[in-house]
């Protein structure tokens, strides 16, 4: 159901620096940049949990249009296309943290808010995929986000390696480039999604999305995270319409999703993989029972305070 799309916050935007604040956001402008104007296609490894995966990537730039394809290598044949980071065809169950939803494109990178949240720095230099890099890091500056390590591509700005860490230093998540090809720019041929890539229906029900932003908000959010867009849809299963909220700090991003329970027995529960979470906790409503999900790559704490805090119109209390 959700989670962060990590590709999409590696292209979007990252990390940064400590000799040098300065040369950081200029590097974390040019890796903001480099997405809307670098072409490439390439080959990386994805670590979560202990688990290796291996996708082959194509990113075609081309009259003010991004369009990728992302191809899982092994295991279950797991598909994405994209067209300016809106997900256009799906096959498979694409792993949590390469998937995104639907209707969310990654906002612009800025260095300049980010700075606020984070401590960005330069490193130091590595070597990755036979291309020398830059590193970059970002560290929270408080409990309630990740920290980062982004190995930037000195020719390109692109992000050839990624650290996720928690706050003992603990990897979370690994992105690195094994091979990564920028002089050939992908064809029509290489973006065409497979025969099993099933096209995702993006909710047109604009009224209901703001329906859904007007009815429910939240009591706490961490510093620096807003609410970037709203879905409202109906449950193929349960037949209910659930409402769902994204928010962002310009990099680190969380939704929650809002269920009608309907007499349903449930229990609050509380899980993590790697680095994303999922929290979900009832609450007591004019309306009755609701389910509040909150799922992200947070601190667990975090995303538990963020599920108690939902309310609608003010009025929700939350049920222990």
């Amino acid at each position: 159901m959700r989670a962060i799309p990590l590709l999409s916050l590696l292209l979007g935007g990252w990390f940064i620096v400590p000799a040098h604040a300065d040369d950081a956001q200029d590097w974390l402008t040019r890796l903001g940049q480099a997405e809307q104007q670098q072409s490439f296609h390439g080959t990386f490894v994805y670590e979560r949990n202990g688990s290796f995966s291996t996708h082959t990537i194509w990113h075609r730039v081309q009259n003010g249009q991004v369009r990728e394809r992302l191809l899982q290598l092994d295991g279950s044949a797991q598909e994405v296309v994209r067209v300016d980071g809106r997900t256009q065809c799906v096959s498979g169950a694409l792993i949590a943290g390469l998937g995104d939803s639907p209707n969310s494109a990654a906002r612009p990178l800025d260095p300049q808010k980010l700075k606020n949240w984070y401590e960005l720095a330069v490193i130091g230099k590595s070597r990755v995929a036979g291309r020398e890099a830059v590193i970059v890091s970002l560290t929270p500056r408080d409990q309630h986000r990740y920290g980062f390590e982004l190995h930037l591509d000195k020719q390109t700005g692109l992000p050839l390696k990624s650290l996720l860490l928690n706050d003992k230093g603990q990897l979370l998540e690994r992105f690195q480039f094994t091979r990564l090809d920028t002089t050939e720019i992908p064809s029509d041929n290489d973006l065409q999604a497979g025969p099993d890539c099933r096209a995702v229906a993006l909710d047109s029900d604009k009224a209901s999305a703001v329906k859904a932003a007007q009815v429910w908000h939240s009591d706490w959010l961490p510093p620096g995270f807003e609410l970037t867009s709203s879905t409202s849809r109906k449950d193929p299963e349960t037949k209910t319409q659930v409402s769902s909220l994204m928010y962002d700090d310009g990099l680190a991003r969380f939704s929650v999703f809002l269920e009608p329970l309907n007499g349903a027995t449930v229990t609050d529960t509380r899980t993590q993989l790697g680095p994303t979470v999922a929290v979900s906790r009832r609450l007591t409503t004019p309306e009755g029972e609701m389910m509040v999900t909150v799922v992200g790559e947070i601190p667990i704490g975090t995303a538990e305070r963020i599920a108690l805090s939902m309310r609608n119109d003010g009025a929700a209390t939350s049920k222990q």
